[in-house]
């Protein structure tokens, strides 16, 4: 069946190269791999496939697929929502208009947390863990798949994020350690949690028009906008979590570029000990801060 679509009477590679050139044009900053993702996705090819059949040519009902790919990405609508996931953690987690899209530097937080807990010697107990503002899922369900004895709560105050992260703990098989609670922060939770980690809003409300549009346009304002300087969410949390800590529990926030030195002021007012200095991602920036309560 013909069409008149722009990769019309392409092979899989030509039209590849054609999806790349046009998002360049757009002003996507990687029109090579989008191309491929979504070229791959609309084949239902991976890597290999896309490789081995390059000289294919793409069908109608393809070309269709193709075409509004195209056109939403160079809306600038992320990758992650157009294909409804992203991988984390080596985890596929499955997304919704309610969630962020998981970004590499979250797994600051979660290599940050596991390397605490084997440095002690307690990755293999039974803990019980809490992630305020979970979202998808993304840094619960991380730790969950590392720690087989550990069980974790996930809050939100959006009913739609927790039924995402749900769906995404039982398809990764990790419902039977996992719940799910709706409220604000941490506040329906009952101690005590051995680990709290949290990736809170905190973009400062005046700074979200001048975020990506990929991100300005397409992640729920609630998960962004954390007040007009970004501590809001951190100030609510910081005194529940210590309370809500074991004795040498562990919290761990992800911050933003400018905010560990607050965040870590916030953290001794409520009278958790900084032990160890912030941790950077792989962009060198101070992602991770970590506070302790003091042990009995």
């Amino acid at each position: 069946m013909s069409t008149s679509g722009p990769f019309a009477g392409l092979t899989i590679e030509a039209a590849r190269r054609a999806l790349a050139s046009q998002l360049r044009a757009t002003g996507i900053e990687s029109p090579e791999l989008d191309a491929r993702l979504l070229i791959g996705a609309a084949l239902g090819l991976d890597h290999t496939g896309l490789a081995t059949q390059a000289s294919r040519l793409i069908t109608f009902l393809e070309e269709t697929t193709i075409s509004a790919f195209a056109q939403r990405r160079m809306a600038h609508e992320p990758v992650a929502r157009i294909l409804g996931h992203k991988e984390f953690w080596g985890l596929d987690l499955r997304l919704s208009d309610a969630t962020l899209v998981p970004r590499p530097d979250t797994e600051t937080v979660v290599a940050e947390a596991l390397e605490i807990l084997r440095n002690e010697s307690r990755a293999t107990r039974a803990l019980r863990i809490a992630d305020i503002g979970t979202g998808s899922g993304a840094i619960l369900l991380a730790l969950l798949s590392e720690l087989p004895g550990t069980t974790g709560i996930g809050t939100d105050i959006s009913m739609a994020a927790l039924a995402t992260a749900e769906s995404n703990a039982i398809r990764l098989g990790l419902a039977g350690r996992a719940a799910f609670v709706q409220c604000h922060y941490a506040a329906a939770l009952s101690g005590p949690f051995d680990l709290i980690v949290s990736n809170p809003p905190y973009i400062r409300s005046a700074d979200i028009a001048t975020l990506d549009r990929d991100v300005r346009y397409h992640d729920p304002l609630l998960a962004l906008d954390g007040g007009a300087d970004g501590l809001d969410a951190y100030r609510a949390i910081t005194p529940q979590a210590a309370a809500l800590l074991a004795p040498g529990g562990v919290l761990i926030f992800e911050v933003g570029h400018d905010q560990s030195a607050q965040v870590s002021a916030l953290m001794r007012t409520a009278g958790l000990t900084l032990s160890s200095p912030p941790k950077a991602d792989l962009g060198g920036i101070y992602r991770a801060v970590m506070g302790r309560k003091a042990a009995i």
